[in-house]
């Protein structure tokens, strides 16, 4: 009996200690700040950050809608409109060009069927995210612009009609490059880097995001934390997606760079008898008629039919030169990219990352990965089709569409892409360019892969660049990869100013003289305070790259060619013009690189530094003419992400046009400071980091 009652004391005792242990973490949480899962909470930083605590991931989900709508509820609602279709019919003719594109390439209806083929827990995910969306703009429909809350209220739909316009028809192809029917160069770059253990100082893997997009629109990063159970991620999304697209956890990371990816194809249809001939026999066209509605300016709305009709190819192009072409574009049967996004940033090791990124649904984009176990990955992603035949150039011409030997119905598995996985480099770079070059000692043989793969053309200077300084430091530290980061310095100024200055003094005038003579005190870079660039860069505008150097690109030296004049005297001709203009536009030859080109957004406007990755510049911005023959950037360095895999994790971020677009946001251009400074601003991700510099928090 005695035995007994000594055990139901123990016992007693245990579940005293339990129950006091359990009523002192209550304590210690309730005046530390920590909320418990009880609730869900925004804590929003002083650069407009928001760290998304969630009691679940649906939770999460809905304070991710609320917070993007907080930032860029303008925006987000006007870019909804115009994925549903229905944007002239919501601010007038200037979108009906948009809207006919949406529509013939099927988008809302293709969202409405991805919506059902989600499963139900991520369905459910959506449903959260809009329902965020909708709060916010009932609660403050006051600071939402009336014109855009016609689309109110938002659906999950209109959230995948978005991603659909945004990854397939904007990404993968456009309006633009389909009405050329040329497939140019991308304007959407990044830089990626992932730096191994053996090339780091400290040992720790690290991994550089730095994508390159437009300043504006549809292609505007936003930064946030989502936590939940079973997730902590950090990174940025672009608006109205509504998982992180590039992100960190504690144990890896990823970023995605444009890859040398040819995901659609014009097919050219030969007409017979009111149908179109496919191997030998005519088909008839799938048709359709819809109805536009267009407002006026009177607020009424004319209604405007438009026919779509459809080969086994794909919807019908119209085109002024009479061809009737039809379009191809991969990926529209997979409706899995949010999801896999999602778990991306769930995976813990890159044994749980690899099972989902072999499910191939993001469709395109170079994915650059590293860990805490030191793994570093570059994987050429995408859904490559599986063609019969021709290379990679022959299928960025019009494709004859009347023969299923050109008709692609398959994509290449998981297996098929290139890979490099812990490269014996150490380091992984892409900024671009083909995978052959990720990394030197070259792992990858495009031997191996089918020539449509990738090109195999000439290596870019800012992929040379970027190669030379991960190659000539064999330990980086994450101040050194940041400073990397920032380099302005010309790759093809090194390269090609040995033969042009002497040249300048044997052949030219004496203005030519003069602008050698500022040629040769230049410090090869892009800086605010640098005196040349503009005067080179000027004269780069001038020269045909096929056909200017003496050493043309070579496969077997992609590191250092092209290079030499071809032409030394055609050269100097061509520095006097420019230097004559250069002069008379801004009063000397050596005018600063920043009083030409400046930073601008929002009311902040600043002396810039990056330039024109075509010039080998790593720190990439795009500018446009302003009146006044200066220029303001447009395009180039938007989010930046700089990481350090040790315990804990080190981030550096920065999004330098501000983590919002609102009017009278204080985030507007609240980074551009240290933007034109190159730096980048810590990242806060544990509590006690985030409380000191709290402005504003919501619970819900």
């Amino acid at each position: 009996m005695s035995y007994i009652l000594k055990v139901l004391q123990r016992k007693t005792f245990r579940l005293l200690l339990f129950i006091l242990s359990f009523i002192f973490i209550l304590f210690t949480a309730s005046h530390s700040g920590v909320t418990l899962a009880k609730s869900t909470e925004i804590l929003w930083d002083t650069y407009g950050v928001p760290h998304i605590y969630g009691k679940d991931q649906a939770s999460a989900f809905r304070a991710f809608g609320w917070a993007q709508m907080q930032s860029h509820g303008n925006l987000l609602l006007r870019l909804y409109g115009q994925a549903r279709g229905r944007a002239a019919q919501y601010w007038g003719e200037k979108y009906l060009e948009s809207d006919q594109w949406v529509l013939t390439m099927g988008v809302p209806e293709r969202a409405r069927s991805w919506y059902k083929a989600q499963s139900p827990t991520f369905r459910s995910y959506l449903d959260a995210f809009v329902t965020g969306i909708n709060a916010y703009a009932k609660e403050h429909s006051e600071l939402i612009d009336d014109e855009v809350e016609v689309v109110l209220p938002v659906k999950a739909e209109d959230v995948l009609a978005h991603l659909n316009r945004v990854l397939h028809f904007t990404f993968i192809t456009n309006p633009e490059e389909v009405a050329g029917l040329s497939k140019q160069e991308s304007k959407a770059g990044s830089n990626g880097w992932a730096i191994a253990p053996s090339h780091s100082e400290n040992g720790h893997a690290m991994l550089l995001a730095n994508p390159h997009l437009p300043w504006s629109d549809l292609f505007l990063w936003y930064e946030a934390q989502m936590n939940a159970p079973g997730i902590d991620a950090y990174g940025a999304t672009l608006v109205g997606i509504p998982v992180l697209a590039i992100a960190f956890n504690d144990n890896l990371g990823w970023t995605h760079t444009v890859n040398t990816f040819d995901g659609w194809d014009a097919y050219e249809l030969k007409l017979r008898d009111g149908g179109y001939l496919f191997d030998g026999k005519v088909r008839s066209f799938e048709t359709k008629t819809l109805s536009l509605k267009v407002k006026q300016k009177d607020d009424t709305l004319r209604s405007q039919k438009l026919l779509v009709q459809s080969s086994i190819h794909g919807p019908v192009i119209p085109r002024k030169d009479g061809k009737t072409v039809a379009l191809r574009v991969v990926g529209l049967d997979q409706p899995g990219v949010l999801q896999q996004w999602w778990d991306m940033a769930r995976s813990q090791n890159l044994t749980q990352f690899q099972s989902v990124l072999q499910r191939l649904q993001l469709p395109m984009f170079t994915v650059m990965y590293a860990d805490r176990a030191g793994h570093i990955m570059h994987l050429f992603n995408g859904q490559v089709p599986i063609r019969q035949q021709g290379n990679f150039e022959y299928w960025q011409g019009l494709i004859p569409g009347d023969t299923s030997k050109t008709l692609w119905t398959k994509t290449h598995p998981y297996q098929d892409l290139p890979r490099v996985i812990d490269p014996k480099s150490g380091w992984l770079q892409n900024t671009n360019d083909p995978p052959w070059t990720t990394t030197f000692p070259q792992v990858l043989n495009p031997d191996n892969y089918p020539p449509y793969i990738a090109p195999r053309g000439s290596t870019n200077f800012r992929t040379q660049r970027s190669v030379r300084m991960l190659a000539e430091d064999d330990k980086i530290s994450l101040a050194e990869m940041i400073a990397y980061k920032h380099s302005t310095r010309m790759e093809l100024a090194d390269r090609i100013l040995d033969d042009l200055i002497p040249a300048a003094q044997k052949y030219g005038s004496e203005l030519a003289q003069r602008a050698a003579d500022v040629l040769s005190t230049w410090d090869r870079q892009a800086n605010a305070d640098s005196r040349g660039a503009v005067l080179f860069a000027n004269w780069v505008e001038t020269i045909d790259f096929n056909s200017a150097f003496s050493k043309p690109w070579s496969e077997k030296f992609p590191r250092t060619t092209p290079d030499g004049l071809a032409n030394p005297e055609s050269a100097v001709t061509k520095l006097e013009t420019v230097a004559a203009q250069v002069e008379k536009a801004y009063g000397k030859l050596d005018v600063a690189w920043g009083d030409v080109f400046r930073l601008q957004s929002g009311d902040v406007d600043l002396p810039a530094n990056g330039g024109d990755g075509e010039l080998g510049i790593f720190r990439v911005v795009d500018f446009a003419p302003l009146p006044d023959r200066r220029f303001k950037s447009v395009a180039g360095d938007s989010y930046v992400a700089a990481v350090e895999f040790s315990q804990p994790v080190k981030a550096m971020a920065l999004i330098g046009y501000g983590n919002a677009t609102q009017p009278n946001s204080p985030h507007v251009g609240d980074q551009l400071k240290l933007l034109a400074h190159k730096q980048l601003r810590q990242v806060w991700r544990s509590r006690q980091d985030i409380l000191p510099h709290l402005t504003e928090r919501k619970v819900f």
